[in-house]
């Protein structure tokens, strides 16, 4: 199958079809990423540690080349075939392939924008190719109940079996070569460092690449406590557009800020409190959430592969194993200067633009910093392992298709609601009201711009078009946005209300129903989009302290 990619791609590539983008629209397209040099201060850690990060920077590279297996089969002779570009077109479609991880353009539906790329496939890689989806669902439901866990579990592909079946086949034979290249680098590190949590994480994550055991490794990362943070494996779904069921490879090689985490270890203690106060009924609320909710603020020295392609990670909230979560409970990762470079090069040109001069006054760095700790925070609240009439499932397994952006609607404007519950209670100073509405209005068009093929995108259209339907949000005869002070706060309650009752429920008809209503670009939204032309997307990074880590530890 790989030979026969690489064959028709270097065909299609040659033949200059003239429905994809030319030179000047690439460098359109590249330019929507502001080029940003992110530079972490490493002098002060021990000669061990910087040992340590420079083997994870190469461990994490590894990821990179799951992750584009993961998303098609065609993705690594593509990218070979690309390689060798010598024309200026041929240099400019490598570099947008590169920071798309693949040939379809993220901001844009997922258009191809090299000639003769299918479309995006649905399932990705991890599934057979020419294979439905209803195939899967009624070969699944034949199984007995161990092996449908096995099959639509996080690790592990369904592959064409000789008799014309399926076969489950875990990542940690899927993946074997570079898993186990990984698995070697990171017990170097384990040896390399002199802090136990870590060395405890790194060497449980190398064991579970090779048994494709997830579990310990996931319980020694929520335990880590160390001047290093690093997040690697497969973790996020949505690249799985079918079932929402199976993660893709990442990394995340961290420093950890010391100060910045200390400043918000209190939001930690109140995250009971407001699960017992969310605005649905008491009976699907958690009782006790997992005994673990460390919150992490942290400087990018390295991603890749799911985390590290199109738009950049600001913050995650992992893992994603109900199990975990039911018994551990969840980690907050803040990314501080990636969320800063963000913060500079997108939101506020995009503020001047959007808002009208009062909102624009408003906005502030912290009230977008804390907000998107709320949105980590709030994915570990609410509704996750479920009961359907006499079936206990989990909303992912439920929703399905519509997971992903639900969840993400729910994150964003339940942190919001949040945020306001701690103003009410004095945990957050009562300025905060001032500038987080406003803030949270000009975020809304930097995550539109993301296209709605995007989870986050798609989530983020619902939320901007309730809230203007609720009146809390109003277009001026500029057509620039603003507040509606006496609305906003009974309008994020019933969207936090709506999205939580739904998942609660485990109700994909209406969850389809609601993001096909809602998950739209209004005309007036779409006016200001059109003027945002000359900002940029996001950013692309460049890791320079990786790359002198790595010259330095080679």
């Amino acid at each position: 199958m790989h030979a026969l990619l690489a064959a028709s791609a270097s065909l299609l590539l040659a033949s200059g079809s003239p429905a994809v983008p030319g030179l000047a629209e690439l460098a359109r397209l590249g330019a929507q990423y502001a080029p940003v040099e992110l530079r972490v201060d490493v002098s002060k850690l021990p000669e061990g540690e910087r040992k340590a990060l420079a083997r994870l920077v190469q461990a994490a590279r590894l990821m990179d080349a799951v992750f584009l297996r993961q998303r098609w089969a065609g993705n690594a002779s593509l990218l070979l075939r690309l390689s060798g570009a010598e024309t200026p077109l041929g240099r400019a479609q490598l570099r947008y392939f590169l920071i798309n991880r693949g040939p379809w353009d993220g901001l844009d539906h997922n258009r191809p924008f090299l000639p003769g790329v299918p479309e995006k496939p649905a399932g990705a890689n991890f599934y057979p190719p020419l294979t439905q989806k209803e195939q899967l669902s009624s070969w699944e439901a034949s199984l007995s109940p161990e092996q449908r866990a096995r099959a639509s579990g996080f690790f592990t592909t369904i592959r064409q079996s000789p008799d014309g079946g399926f076969t489950i086949v875990p990542y940690s034979e899927a993946y074997q070569g570079e898993l186990a290249l990984a698995a070697a680098l990171m017990r170097e590190a384990a040896a390399s460092t002199a802090q136990p949590t870590l060395k405890a994480y790194l060497e449980k994550r190398a064991d579970a690449f090779l048994s494709n055991d997830y579990y310990a490794s996931d319980v020694a990362w929520m335990e880590l406590d160390a001047s290093i943070e690093p997040t690697i494996g497969p973790y996020e779904v949505y690249e799985d557009d079918w079932f929402n069921a199976k993660a893709a490879f990442e990394a995340f090689i961290t420093v950890r800020d010391d100060a910045a985490t200390a400043k918000l270890s209190r939001f930690s203690s109140e995250l009971q409190g407001l699960e017992n106060a969310l605005p649905l009924e008491d009976r699907y609320k958690n009782a006790k959430l997992g005994a673990l909710a460390p919150i992490r603020v942290v400087n990018s020295i390295f991603c890749s592969g799911d985390a590290n392609h199109g738009v950049q990670t600001a913050a995650f909230n992992l893992p994603n194993d109900e199990r975990v979560v039911k018994e551990k409970g969840s980690k907050r990762v803040m990314l501080k200067n990636v969320q800063e470079a963000k913060y500079q090069r997108t939101l506020l040109p995009i503020a001047k633009v959007a808002l009208t001069p009062a909102e624009q006054s408003k906005v502030s760095f912290e009230a977008f910093f804390t907000h998107i700790l709320m949105h980590e925070l709030m994915h570990g609240l609410g509704p996750h392992n479920i009961q359907v009439g006499t079936r206990a499932t989990t909303v992912r397994q439920e929703l399905q298709d519509s997971y992903s952006a639900l969840e993400e609607a729910k994150a964003d404007i339940s942190g919001l609601w949040a945020l306001q519950q701690l103003v009410n209670r004095g945990v957050v100073e009562k300025s905060m009201e001032q500038s987080m509405y406003a803030t949270y209005l000009a975020s809304a068009f930097r995550s539109l711009r993301f296209g709605l093929a995007d989870a986050h995108g798609k989530g983020v259209a619902l939320q901007v078009n309730w809230l203007l339907d609720a009146g809390a949000y109003r277009a001026g005869p500029d057509g620039r946005f603003s507040v509606v002070a006496a609305k906003i706060q009974e309008a994020v309650r019933s969207l936090t209300q709506e999205i939580l009752s739904i998942q609660a429920t485990g109700d994909g008809t209406r969850a389809r129903a609601l993001l096909q209503r809602m998950g739209v670009i209004r005309p007036e939204v779409q006016r200001v989009l059109g003027r945002l032309g000359a900002v940029p997307v996001d950013i692309a990074p460049r890791f320079s302290t990786a790359e002198q880590l790595t010259q330095e530890f080679p």
